[in-house]
């Protein structure tokens, strides 16, 4: 049976048709749907119907041009789904979307710039140093100090080198772990959407603009499963409990095999730990904080602190309890937690993915 949660949140609604962006309001409700694009037209239909799109557009000629651009196609059966480049246009989509609402310097964003050899080289540049590679002197400044200080002599010295300064992007490690629980879509609110959204973007900017890092996705209700990055529009919550630590095990297991200097965990989730697992059963418990299940979540995080992992939270709740359940799991790792809306998560994520993507170790 397939759980699923249909609340279309009226300022999205509006900012979506506000210039009659049908793509991004496709986008929009395909993730919604679990990737169900015949579903993702009904809703088109019936919003049309309903006046929030005017009459005069021709939404069956807009799903034509979806079919004629490849975007999505039909199988054996005769039914619509995603083509490979309809997923990714899904997920530029959801790149653009979530980096068009991030605040320049947003929270947690401290690029570290660091002298030296590194990958992006900067504009600003510094006196030469021993040991400094010859390729990085600036010969146009450098020959500007040496005329200057003899007046027009061209007598080169050492004092009169400049070296580009280099921003070390040391390569990254990353695995996303999303709560797929029923709590996801519980509440009068749809949690599991934003969710898919800023893996979706994470996909898109890691892949595009940092080749060398690596990415991994795990969802994890009553048990904690991998998933390809090709089936993040597809996914949906259901009714599980929140097997948090099997995440942390499966992400520690998972980082542990990457060579990357750095390795760090987005934990998104909105309600406690409530089941983990035990001999090969689950062991499950909804009713308050359970200490067994809570001692052994916080447990694994210690061990992935002993692996040198950083674990952030995004935790989509403000309860006292779980509030205090996740800041002593902070502690205990010496991670990070953000307490936010779905809808601040690209901006929380992305500034502390930058951010530690560029620390270095020492």
């Amino acid at each position: 049976m397939r759980h699923r949660y249909r609340h279309l949140d009226p300022e999205l609604l509006r900012s979506l048709l506000a210039g009659l962006e049908l793509q991004r309001l496709f986008n929009q409700l395909v993730l919604a749907s679990g990737g169900d694009i015949e579903e993702a037209m009904e809703w088109m239909r019936y919003l049309q119907k309903e006046g929030y799109i005017d009459e005069a557009v021709d939404l069956e000629a807009f799903f034509d041009a979806l079919e004629e651009q490849q975007l999505v196609g039909r199988d054996d059966d005769g039914n619509l789904g995603l083509t490979g480049r309809g997923e990714r246009t899904i997920r530029r989509g959801a790149f653009e979307e979530v980096f068009s609402g991030l605040r320049k310097g947003g929270p947690g964003y401290h690029p570290v710039r660091a002298e030296g050899e590194g990958v992006e080289r900067l504009p600003e540049t510094r006196p030469w140093r021993f040991g400094d590679e010859v390729h990085a002197i600036d010969s146009v400044r450098s020959l500007a100090n040496t005329l200057k200080r003899t007046h027009g002599d061209l007598e080169l010295a050492r004092e009169d080198l400049e070296v580009y300064e280099t921003e070390h992007l040391t390569s990254c490690a990353t695995v996303v772990a999303i709560d797929v629980s029923h709590s996801m879509i519980l509440y009068g609110e749809d949690r599991i959407t934003p969710a898919k959204t800023v893996a979706l973007a994470l996909t898109e900017l890691i892949t595009t603009k940092y080749p060398k890092d690596h990415l991994s996705v795990i969802l994890f209700g009553d048990r904690a499963e991998r998933v390809a990055l090709s089936d993040l529009p597809y996914i949906e919550a259901g009714p599980f409990h929140t097997n948090t630590r099997e995440a942390l095990q499966m992400a520690r297991g998972l980082l542990a095999r990457r060579r990357q200097p750095n390795k760090q965990f987005f934990l998104i989730t909105d309600g406690k730990p409530s089941a983990l697992t035990e001999g090969g059963q689950v062991y499950k418990n909804p009713f308050g904080l359970d200490m067994k299940i809570v001692n052994k979540t916080l447990e694994e995080a210690d061990l992935c602190r002993r692996q040198r992992i950083v674990v952030t939270t995004f935790m989509i709740a403000t309860d006292p309890l779980l509030t205090e359940f996740v800041e002593k799991l902070t502690r205990i790792n010496r991670g990070r937690a953000y307490f936010a809306s779905p809808y601040d998560l690209g901006e929380f994520i992305f500034a502390d993915y930058i951010k530690n993507r560029r620390r270095r170790l020492r």
